[in-house]
């Protein structure tokens, strides 16, 4: 710190001060040991090092049993088979097409013809058998196999994440581990199922097909492999445009993302300055250079799939032109030719199903490194081993000699400096002082949570370190402060506390006996017993469904079922209110008779009889002994005695208030039944035990009796919409692009009619080829024109295609930034008890906007074309179809409902794969992430073994209903892959017998045929391509929803009276209020206080007395439910919000700064444009930070960063004054605008604060009341209501609650 100067230094040493830069970019580098000794180094980093590990793509198998490699193989050889079988059917389809010519030639007779036609025909049914079981054994085999190697990771990882000791956890944030076994493993499971027998399948395929080829002809196969470059380098040329693109419009999306979540995550400072406008065209910035990158990535993706159509049909113009050239030589018949072509584009094609899957097996080996890297971790202390000894008996003599800790993940503290502590056996060790003093510090090194960096803890005078770590934790139990309680029955929650004792297998009876006991002696057994289903209810996800006392009271028989020798009560009683607190006490009493106890406690009456208690201050003792030695002594300990007792004064006044209280409110008698005293106790009962099924019936329905207020008020319903208003919606956004739409409707469906016309192309090509040898001079006649025809087909297409794709992707990009745009400022328009709501927390708004809004091109221009593009080709077929053969077409026509069901099968189940695995496994990951964050409380149970139980059988029983799923949808992606087979051998088999009779030429049946059986199949195709219109109705239902609420509080609307000048008179009259979000709990009841113009103001109280609520009341956040707030004696809910709000600002506990400009933040004060500089230097110059931002290289135009991240804490709450100031207001609000500083930055916000607060009202709330004893009125508040008030000479006089906040704060800065 830095010494105190004479007064007339003291302005340079406020503008000293916290001037220091913070600079990020230094720190992440350095090693955090650096300043400490080797060896204390050593044991810090042993608890916290992870190694690092090389991880292959089949490392991500190690797990397989016997089993799995053997399906594996299976799996892969069925794969191979499958890939091959598409290329075989080329060659099948060829040796037709020869037979038929043969026929019209006069080659071969009727019967041989039928004979060889049914033949044939067989050979498909075949493949279609043989595709249909490879496929399923394959499919399920990759799936089983993959979900079998992940089922073992996530175990894996469950068990070594459950073995690592503490300070690990200390690290990782509660989300990480979430994401490793949710997400990551996903992500490996989706690179090892059935992805990998994709990509064989795919390579399999390609092999296969370019063998048969070069089997067939080589010359030929050889000139077409030019197809398979093309169609490779416009994918690959193409898509470096593509991904280069994505990224630019990702990239400036991604900053838009992080402005949207900065405002949201501070939307009440954005809404208390009427910035909103302001942000949201900043927001907008972002996405107008994002939709320019978007759109130019539509362009390249649709010029990229339309020139791969356009080789394909070029493809076709090639094979017949430089084939027929083959044929009239002589070297090749018209059955070799089909197969050589249709191979080839089944070759090539397959390729490009190769590339999107190596993305998966990528993510799948990066995902892999780290679940691994943590798999591999040796915990420095762990309970899984069995290493230690483990003594047959033990006293339970604990002693810390000079004992010496540091965090490992707060390297730069020392928390216990040369601490020497004996606790005797069967004793209680009471352990107090200010927070941070190292009290939790001891019972962490008891529980062995930690190792020392010097000394060492002893038990019977062996160093803890050489015991077994499992033995040691179940012969000690621990209640923490915050009980955590595991969402099964009252009955399994205590029962686990046996876990690992000789009890642990003793027998039902003896163990609900043993159970019920310790809940007696827990004083909870009678209010368990009076729920509806006594022990068997079950207490809801981290036991939300019971008080906190009633928790803490099952917590502490836990610890007690099992009589463990060592008690550890870690402030045990610190988080429930007076009257829970006496019966928990008293509980907690009975509980550490005759055993080794260490409390720590707060309020120090709870230890008044403690048989040692030890004082600590910053990390050493400085006194212990009885409670009454250590009174008259007059050290730490009297003082800390001296503060509670005027805080015990006090709280024997508050009982008159409450008494009061039942009159005033008619609804606290419906908050809970009045408290009955019973004599023969010595202690109060806890008022939530009087009517514990009351209590449950209430939790669980959601709807507390609370004041008749709230329940006037109608819950918002969720709107149902049809999908007209929904496509509505969409369209809406779209409107002025309608020309574009118009012209996309027609590209889609000029490139819906190549297929059709294809097909009477390919038939007229095909009967040329047929033409017997004496007409060879015409077939090469005949043969240069229909190439040229498939010529112009293929420009034709580039245009069609290319054009729907521009016009369209240009829309939707359009659309996108208008929906977003729209949807943020909806947002920001809404009430802050909107954002007080769980579904509406910033992430999840902020991924609204991200990821949910570019759901919405699933219901606009892009997917109606593409049906349209579908519709059309199947119109055209069936139309030209029937007009050429209508026999042979009803057939075919029969098959196009299975064709195009495949198609749209095939894709359809792939996606429906990945959604599963994901799906199956959220549960038990729920599970596992309840166990990992409450990680001490297991440990200290020991509980790791019955955890990974848990999960393994949770797992095993997803495991089981998930491959009775598997089973069922592969066979439909197996009918999907072979029932093409038999369509098209119905339509040989009838089409041949036809042709045996003469009725069709074999130009009439292959432009059936073709048109209608290639048609459906490429239709089928197309569909899957189709964005997910069953998302895109769920985005468009939500921005619906959205868009049509209308808040209470609305921040666009110009209803109230105009406002143009405030006196700053303010005036609270009887206000009563509760937050919308949590409406059971009461937090203003009847709040009166008035502040004269110009009056500085306080607030003081404890935490959540609804010191910040008057706040966020005046600010008009909310509305009160009665009472009211006047502003010069009006009530603010009748004046017209913005003008309101205009005269007010606010300066909050954690300042909010947005990325951009020094400039800029501070302008954001300001509501309205062009303020000229010198406001602005004035503003900085009041607020203490001018000379500091001139003397940054930058000066204004230095970059904040992302919330403000690269200025310390008092730059950046000085930066918060300057706006405020800015705004010239006549009320100023000080929200706990010192509270998150340190003391050197206080000193400097609080003059910077002084001098903002002359000449305005201002209403300041402070925890630290040295902040505010200059203040004209201060108000004590409790309870919703003044208790206090006068000035802070007034108030110490009275040595009521004001005298006892100001005692206890001087012992925490004394400490």
């Amino acid at each position: 710190m830095a010494p105190i100067q004479p007064a007339a230094d003291k302005e340079n040493a406020l503008t000293k001060l916290d001037s220091k830069v913070v600079s990020i970019g230094d720190q992440e580098e350095a090693d955090p040991f650096a300043h400490l000794p080797a060896h204390e180094k050593e044991i810090l980093k042993k608890q916290i090092h992870t190694p690092d590990v090389k991880v292959g793509y089949f490392t991500l198998y190690r797990y397989a049993t016997k089993w799995d490699i053997v399906i594996f193989v299976v799996s892969c050889i069925c794969t191979i088979a499958a890939g091959a079988a598409m290329p075989l059917m080329t060659v099948v389809f060829g040796n037709l097409t020869g037979m038929f010519a043969n026929y019209f030639n006069n080659v071969i007779s009727y019967k041989q013809f039928l004979h060889e036609l049914t033949h044939t025909v067989l050979y498909f049914i075949y493949l279609a058998v043989g595709e249909f079981v490879t496929v399923y054994i394959s499919t399920v085999g990759f799936i089983y196999v993959g979900e079998h190697c992940t089922q073992k990771i996530r175990e894996n990882y469950l068990r070594a994440m459950l073995r690592q000791n503490v300070a690990f956890f200390d690290k990782l944030g509660a989300g990480e581990i979430t994401t490793r076994i949710t997400a990551d493993t996903n992500t490996i499971q989706d690179g090892i199922s059935e992805k990998f027998g994709l990509t064989l399948n795919a390579f399999a395929t390609f092999i296969a097909a370019f063998v048969i080829a070069f089997v067939k002809y080589w010359k030929l196969t050889l000139i077409l492999t030019s197809t398979v470059f093309a169609i490779v380098f416009s994918m690959g040329f193409g898509s470096t445009f593509v991904v280069n693109w994505t990224a630019r419009s990702q990239q400036e999306y991604a900053m838009g993302g992080t402005v949207a979540e900065e405002v949201l995550s501070s939307i009440r400072n954005a809404t208390a300055f009427n910035t909103q406008e302001k942000l949201a065209r900043q927001y907008d910035g972002f996405l107008q250079k994002a939709e320019k990158w978007g759109r130019k990535l539509q362009y390249a993706l649709g010029t990229m799939i339309a020139t791969m159509m356009t080789i394909v049909y070029l493809n076709y113009a090639l094979t017949f032109w430089q084939g027929s050239r083959y044929l009239v030589k002589g070297e090749l018949t018209v059955s070799h030719l089909l197969t050589i072509l249709f191979s080839v584009m089944i070759g090539a094609f397959s390729l490009g199903n190769v590339a999107p899957n190596m993305k998966a097996f990528t993510s799948a080996v990066a995902a892999g490194r780290k679940i691994f890297a943590a798999i591999e971790r040796d915990s420095p202390i762990n309970p899984e081993s069995e290493d230690g000894d483990k003594p047959a008996t033990f006293e339970g003599v604990i002693e810390l000699r000079h004992v010496k800790h540091i965090y490992p993940s707060r390297p730069e503290v020392v928390v216990m400096e040369d601490v020497n502590l004996l606790i005797p056996a069967g004793k209680q060790t009471a352990l107090v002082g200010a927070s941070g003093s190292g009290k939790s510090t001891i019972v962490g090194m008891v529980e062995r949570f930690y190792d020392p960096v010097g000394g060492e803890v002893l038990l019977d005078g062996r160093n803890i370190q050489t015991l077994n770590v499992r033995w040691l934790r179940q012969h000690i139990s621990l209640v923490q402060q915050e009980p955590v309680l595991f969402s099964v029955t009252i009955y399994e929650n205590i029962r686990y506390g046996l876990l690992g004792t000789e009890f642990e297998h003793a027998a039902p009876e003896k163990q609900r006996q043993m159970i019920e006991d310790a809940a007696r002696m827990a004083n909870a057994h009678d209010f368990i017993v009076a729920l509806p289903e006594g022990y068997e209810t079950n207490v809801g996800d981290r036991g939300f469904l019971l008080s906190g006392g009633q928790k803490q009271r099952v917590a502490i028989a836990r610890a007690v079922v099992s009589d463990p020798r060592i008690l550890l009560l870690d402030e045990a009683t610190s988080a429930l209110d007076t009257k829970s607190e006496g019966v928990v006490q008293a509980a907690l009493d009975r509980a550490a008779e005759g055993r080794t106890t260490i409390v720590i406690a707060h309020r120090l009456s709870t230890i008044r009889h403690a048989d040692n208690i030890v004082v600590m201050q910053q990390g050493r003792i400085i006194e212990q002994g009885k409670h009454d030695e250590l009174l008259d002594s007059k050290g730490a300990y009297y003082n800390l005695v001296e503060a509670q007792r005027i805080a015990a004064q006090v709280a024997g006044d508050e009982a008159a208030v409450e008494e009061e209280e039942a009159e005033v409110l008619p609804e606290s008698a419906e908050l809970g039944p009045t408290i009955s005293r019973k004599k023969s106790q010595n202690y109060e009962e806890d008022p939530d035990d009087a009517d514990p099924a009351g209590r449950l019936r209430r939790i669980q329905s959601g709807k507390s009796l609370s004041s008749l207020q709230l329940e006037k008020r109608q819950p918002e319903k969720q709107p149902e919409y049809s999908l007209w208003q929904l496509l509505g919606v969409v369209w809406s956004f779209n409107k002025s692009e309608w020309y574009l739409m118009v012209l996309g409707f027609f590209f889609s469906a000029v490139a819906g009619a190549a297929n059709p016309i294809q097909a009477i192309l390919f038939s007229r090509a095909l009967q040329s080829l047929s033409l017997p040898p004496p007409r060879y001079g015409k077939l090469r006649h005949d043969i240069n024109f229909w190439s040229g025809m498939y010529v112009i087909l293929a420009a034709s297409q580039f245009i069609s295609m290319a054009g729907q794709a521009w016009a369209f992707g240009y829309c939707s990009e359009r659309l996108i930034h208008r929906a977003r745009n729209q949807a943020f400022r909806t947002m920001l328009r809404q009430d802050i008890a909107y954002f007080d709501a769980d579904i509406n927390s910033a992430g999840s708004l902020t991924s609204f906007l991200s990821t949910s809004v570019t759901h919405l091109a699933g219901l606009s221009g892009p997917t109606l074309g593409t049906i349209l593009m579908v519709s059309t080709t199947l119109v055209i077929a069936l139309t030209i179809s029937l007009v050429t053969g209508w026999k042979l077409a009803l057939v075919c026509i029969a098959t196009i409902p299975i064709l195009l069901a495949c198609g749209f099968l095939r894709f359809w189940m792939l996606a429906r794969f990945q959604q599963r695995s994901k799906r199956v496994y959220e549960q038990s990951a729920g599970f596992a992430c309840e166990a990992t964050s409450a990680i001490r409380t297991v440990a200290s149970l020991t509980r790791e073994g019955d955890v990974w139980e848990k999960y393994h059988s949770q797992l095993d029983r997803q495991a089981h209903a998930s491959l009775i799923s598997v089973l069922w949808s592969s066979s439909l992606y197996a009918m999907s892959q072979s029932f093409v087979f038999l369509c098209i051998a119905l339509g040989f088999w009838y089409g041949g017998t036809l042709i045996a009779k003469r009725e069709y030429s074999l130009q009439d049946f292959y432009l059936v045929f073709i048109s209608l059986v290639f048609g459906a199949q490429s239709a089928g195709t197309i569909f899957s391509f189709a964005p997910d219109m069953g998302k895109a109705k769920h985005a468009a239902a939500e921005l619906k929803a959205l868009f049509d609420r209308v808040p209470a509080i609305d921040s666009w609307s110009q209803e109230g009276e105009a406002l143009d000048h405030v006196e700053g008179h303010i005036e609270f009259r009887d206000v009563h209020f509760r937050y919308p979000s949590r409406p059971e709990q009461p937090v203003l009841r009847g709040l009166n206080f008035s502040v004269k113009p110009g009056q500085y103001v306080a607030l003081v109280g404890a935490s959540g007395c609804g010191k910040s609520t008057s706040i966020a009341l005046l600010e008009r956040f909310y509305d009160p439910l009665a009472g009211g707030v006047f502003v010069d004696g009006k009530e603010i809910s009748k004046l017209r919000i913005n003008d309101y709000r205009r005269f007010l600002a606010l300066v909050s506990q954690e300042p909010t700064l947005y990325q951009g400009t020094i400039r800029d933040n501070v302008l954001l004060g300001a509501d309205r444009e062009g303020v000229p500089e010198e406001e602005i230097e004035r503003a900085c110059r009041d607020a203490n930070i001018y000379e500091f931002i001139v003397s940054l290289p930058e000066g204004f135009n230095t970059i904040c960063g992302s919330k403000g991240a690269l200025l310390s804490g008092g730059q950046k709450q000085r930066i918060a004054i300057a706006r405020a100031l800015l705004r010239n207001p006549k009320i100023l609000l000080l929200d706990e605008a010192t509270s998150a500083l340190d003391s050197e930055s206080e000193k400097v916000v609080q003059a910077a604060l002084d001098a903002a607060a002359k000449g305005r009202t201002t209403i300041a709330v402070a925890h630290r009341l040295s902040t505010i004893q200059k203040a004209d009125v201060i108000y004590v508040i409790d309870g919703g209501r003044v208790v206090e008030e006068g000035n802070h000479g007034e108030l110490l006089a009275k040595k009521g609650r004001y005298a006892e906040l100001v005692t206890m704060q001087s012992l925490e800065r004394g400490a």
